[in-house]
């Protein structure tokens, strides 16, 4: 046979791998279920019976049937290590229904190596034995023996079922390792189990996780017979991937045919609307669940909660979380954090207040929550202290995306030495938010001796992400260090980088509408491009003055004002302005971070129209009306 927790080295497209024992639990684990349906006295009482006739080995009591029951009225380990003795004294190991219950109680209660000991005297066993054994090793976390047995058992020549498959499945899945995955999914075919539901939708969730989509869409569009399990799967799977729109088409798809969403598809439904960030599709959405009188429970609840936030409407998010009968934690972090988005860091700290009050313990994420509020609302002191009482009064311990927050608080605040000095402190290993907050704030600062040092970290733990030299680059540019800069761009060229492209999408009557930099690919160009020379001696007399300084390539200032002047963001505006009435809102969503000229734009639109503009970045939402952002020009 083989040892517990062996090391399983497997090849995947990364190179040699070699499988931890060590990986931490998952939750989503299932051990094959065992009938538990003999009502019998309690374990004391049995032990007790066990102890008194332990003389009489050959007693009449130590039926299959009452060591059975006796195994079931174990409530911890040491008792079924005494039932367990009591077994191997009457020799009962050899009963496969004793062996494989005393197997499933060691696996349930997570003593691996009293499972295994079990398993590996078991002189006969059947399926149901290696499900317990491969399903305990993954839900314990131990990838590697749950591999090795799983492959074990195939050698035996054992049918794999609808429990052990989905078990190995998800492993590949949490490893996110797509080969191993297609190993298995191998194993499946030859068995015949490919179309079988639970094993069917647990592939499509291991491709999507696996950043497989294609591999998931293929699998999912291939199966005759589709639950609402695999259903919500695939919604998921769209949404995790970034395509949350498919996720929208896949959700009306299973109402056409007669497929209706519990709560955890609803859930799944919600998130992805979250992510689209549609304020019409969210609206949609909630009328559906109002229209079936679904209640919002603690996971539905704040999934709205979120939705709300990231579709604009941080008013609406509220409306929710005060409908809520019962909130946890995870639902009052969720209500902070929805105000940190939006730069509205006094209501968050006020909502933590009132959530002390409620006697609500604050977990690790309310407490990331309420210093990206203070970060992004200009909150320095209040930060420092809801920093401080992290450890001082609840004993969380920050970890570093806590710090990293810190260090956009400092940044942004232009205390870059306080910012610097904590990177050298702080006591967890230093990531790419790190470096990234700090040269951020640089740029902000122009502290171009410390732009470089947090740049050289980047770029030597992130050598291919284009982002950040292109934000040096930026930062050489406003310097006018044109020698650095184009070391810079030079080095991007050599290493065959290119600068990721800006987007902004803007939904009008329920269609999305993309528009990238001097875009005429809409067909109402003309009319976008009309309307932003008609905005511009308007712009013009409210002080705009076009910062060219953001354009990068060596051309002319005229040029450069015309190529700043039809930035995504300026295009998908105008188009809102033609398309939609006098005085409504115009919403759009842009993939990175706002620049600067596009930032002033907005505020002087919103005054010149009297329109409110609400812009989802990268980073965060802006709310401009009457010529004034929410986030007070302190993003």
């Amino acid at each position: 046979m083989f040892k517990l927790k062996t090391k399983l080295t497997f090849i995947s497209r990364h190179g040699t791998t070699r499988i931890s024992s060590s990986v931490s639990s998952p939750h989503c684990f299932d051990l094959p279920p065992q009938s538990d349906q003999i009502n019998e006295p309690n374990c004391e009482i049995r032990l007790t019976h066990i102890a008194e006739s332990s003389e009489s080995s050959t007693s009449p009591c130590f039926t299959p049937r009452f060591l059975v029951s006796s195994l079931i009225a174990c409530t911890n380990v040491n008792q079924i290590r005494q039932v367990h003795a009591q077994i191997l004294i009457t020799d009962m190991i050899k009963n496969l229904l004793v062996a494989n219950k005393l197997l499933y109680l060691y696996a349930q209660y997570t003593d691996l190596s009293g499972a295994y000991k079990v398993f590996d005297k078991m002189s006969e066993r059947d399926s149901v034995s290696w499900s317990v054994v491969v399903g305990g090793f993954a839900k314990a976390g131990d990838y590697s023996s749950c591999f090795t047995v799983f492959s074990e058992m195939v050698r035996s020549g054992i049918q794999p079922d609808s429990y052990t498959l989905p078990n190995v499945i998800r492993v590949c899945r949490d490893l996110r390792d797509a080969e191993m995955g297609r190993l298995v999914h191998d194993v499946v075919c030859k068995f015949g189990m490919s179309e079988d539901p639970f094993v069917a939708a647990a592939l499509v969730d291991m491709y999507a996780k696996s950043g497989e989509i294609k591999d998931a869409e293929k699998l999912f569009d291939r199966m005759p017979v589709k639950d609402l399990v695999t259903w919500t799967v695939m919604i998921g799977a769209y949404g995790e991937c970034g395509n949350a729109k498919e996720s929208m088409v896949l959700f009306d798809r299973m109402q056409e045919i007669g497929i209706f969403p519990d709560r955890i598809a609803l859930s799944t439904v919600v998130n992805a609307c979250g992510k689209l960030g549609s304020l019409h599709k969210a609206r949609e959405v909630h009328d559906y669940i109002c229209s079936r009188n679904i209640s919002l429970d603690v996971i539905l609840g704040t999934a709205m909660i979120d939705m709300y936030s990231k579709c604009g409407s941080v008013d609406l998010a509220r409306d929710i979380f005060e409908m809520m009968r019962e909130r946890n934690v995870v639902t009052w972090s969720a209500m902070i954090a929805a105000y940190g988005y939006h730069g509205l860091g006094e209501e968050a700290l006020e909502l933590f207040s009132i959530m002390l009050q409620n006697r609500i313990a604050p977990n690790r994420v309310t407490f990331l929550s309420l210093l990206y509020a203070c970060s992004h609302a200009g909150l320095i002191e209040q930060g420092i202290r809801i920093f401080a009482l992290m450890l001082e009064k609840y004993s969380i311990r920050p970890d570093v995306k806590h710090y990293t927050c810190m260090i956009d608080l400092f940044g942004r605040a232009g205390r870059l030495d306080e910012a610097a000095k904590l990177i050298d402190e702080m006591g967890v290993e230093r990531d790419e938010g790190v470096w990234s907050a700090l040269l951020g704030a640089c740029r902000i600062h122009r502290n171009y001796d410390l732009a470089k040092k947090a740049a050289s970290s980047l770029l030597e733990m992130h050598p291919q992400n284009s982002g950040h030299y292109v934000l040096l680059s930026n930062i050489y540019s406003k310097a006018q260090s044109w020698t650095e800069m184009a070391k810079i761009r030079e080095l991007m060229t050599q290493r065959k980088l290119k600068k990721v492209p800006g987007w902004t999408w803007i939904e009008v009557d329920s269609q999305i509408h993309q528009f990238s930099v001097w875009d005429w690919r809409h067909p109402r160009s003309k009319e976008i491009y009309w309307m932003l020379e008609n905005l511009k001696p308007k712009l013009e007399l409210a002080g705009y003055v076009p910062d060219t300084d953001l354009v990068l390539q060596d051309v002319g200032n005229e040029l450069k004002k015309k190529m700043i002047y039809t930035h995504s963001e300026k295009l998908a505006i105008a188009f809102g302005l033609i398309a939609t009435p006098d005085g409504t809102p115009i919403r759009i969503t842009k993939n990175l971070r706002t620049c600067g000229d596009c930032h002033t734009f907005c505020k002087l639109v919103s005054k010149i129209t009297n329109r409110l503009i609400v812009v989802r970045d990268a980073n965060r939402f802006h709310h401009f009306s009457e010529g004034v952002c929410s986030c007070g020009d302190y993003w």
